[in-house]
């Protein structure tokens, strides 16, 4: 037998800058970030933009062209703005990839050149999947402007549209050139998406940093009251776990079977989807973190203390933990689970991986471990578990903990 051996090291290397007003012509940070790599002078862009950003920033348009004027020396605006679909559109249409390729091409880029995405974390998944494909690969700028990309989904090194119904199915990994949070596009989120993004951060606290979790509900009421000081503190926070795992965590293009980053992602994933995605990301990956961390606990894995602490959080932060979806079309015994169950996230999340299926547990708070089996008797028992608790919840606005008639419970454990 006769064969060559390759092996082939290649180190990434981006910055992840904190502003405000990164489009103010004052603010040198964007003509910088160009300028430290500059092939030619000026160098070519092309900024995407969000179109609900867009909406909620009516002179953003003007801003961009202004910026690129005051800094026509560095930067070269090679075609009009180009406005795309936020959230999930964006990423299920595929003639949305498509027009970001032609403005790619109609503005004459190069591999040299730049794409600033300017939006929600599903735009800079597109943009960056055009970007990533275009020439087999042009600079990308990512300018997240959601509580959501800023603390987690623009952190990393994925890029990807939705294909035959599943998340994510079409992509590519491929670390931006830098990325720019600036603080005052949270400044007009809706409540909605301002609280959402807070479930990223919740996940990395529980996988990563338990002092980050006790600062999570220490702050709490000030996150659901929009202090934007507590929340730039958690985004930074988070984004910095975030990067050092994917520096550290020796998976960095997820080449194995476990992927910590996705703690609560495999029924948040499933149920993006059995919504129609009528429930965001960061919401249903809150109902995904508290299914998990429930499972935990009655499984036997995670004291009683964490999980009340894990459970009782999600609604002081204004986060749901239970939507009819969770729990429809469950199996009965021995049954398969059926086409709407939210357990087929299971082997969906399995495939989308490869290998054996590896799902993220908690032994505490800060302190995870993988399974590779999951007992669905266990997880229906779960479900039932959250549905209980948001109905009490719902009925006396207060934390969980409580039946509905105002009676302490302590769903039973498994025997360890």
């Amino acid at each position: 037998m006769d064969f060559i051996r390759q092996k082939v090291r290649v180190d990434f290397e981006y910055p992840v800058y904190f502003t405000t007003g990164v489009l103010t012509p004052s603010n040198l940070l964007l003509r910088d970030v160009v300028a430290r790599s500059a092939d030619e002078s000026p160098s070519r862009l092309l900024v995407v933009l969000d179109r609900g950003v867009r909406d909620h920033h009516a002179s953003l348009v003007s801003h961009i062209e202004e910026y690129c004027r005051r800094h026509r020396t560095v930067l070269h605006l090679s075609g009009p703005v180009l406005d795309v679909p936020g959230g999930e559109a964006v990423k299920n249409d595929p003639r949305h990839v498509e027009a970001i390729h032609a403005a790619i091409n109609d503005a004459g880029l190069c591999r040299h050149s730049y794409v600033a995405a300017i939006g929600g974390g599903a735009v800079l998944d597109a943009a960056g999947y055009a970007a990533a494909t275009a020439h087999r690969g042009i600079r990308l700028i990512r300018i997240p402007t959601t509580v959501l990309s800023q603390d987690d989904s623009a952190m990393g090194v994925k890029n990807g549209v939705n294909a035959f119904g599943k998340k994510n199915y079409l992509g590519t990994f491929a670390p931006p050139f830098a990325v720019i949070n600036d603080a005052a596009f949270l400044r007009t989120l809706p409540d909605r998406e301002w609280r959402a993004g807070i479930s990223e951060a919740i996940k990395a606290a529980l996988i990563k940093d338990r002092a980050f979790f006790d600062l999570i509900e220490q702050q709490a009421a000030a996150l659901k009251a929009r202090e934007l000081g507590a929340m730039e503190q958690v985004i930074r926070r988070c984004a910095a776990l975030h990067l050092s795992h994917i520096a550290t965590g020796g998976d960095p293009f997820e080449l194995g079977s476990s992927r910590p980053l996705d703690f609560g992602h495999w029924s948040a994933h499933k149920l993006e989807q059995l919504t129609a995605h009528r429930l965001g990301h960061g919401e249903a990956v809150a109902i995904g973190i508290a299914l998990d961390s429930t499972y935990s606990y009655l499984a036997g894995f995670l004291p009683e203390d964490d999980w009340r602490r894990i459970i009782t959080l999600m609604p002081a932060l204004g986060l749901a933990v239970y939507v009819p979806e969770l729990g429809q079309h469950l199996p009965e015994p021995g049954q398969p689970d059926p086409p709407l169950s939210v357990l087929r996230g299971l082997d969906e999340f399995r495939e989308h991986l490869g290998g054996m299926l590896t799902i993220l547990m908690l032994r505490s708070i800060g302190a995870p471990f993988d399974v590779h089996e999951i007992r669905r008797d266990v997880m229906i028992r779960s479900i039932g578990v959250l549905r209980d608790f948001e109905q009490a919840h719902q009925g006396r606005g207060a934390p969980g903990g409580e039946d509905q008639h105002g009676r302490h419970y302590s769903p039973e454990r498994e025997a360890t």
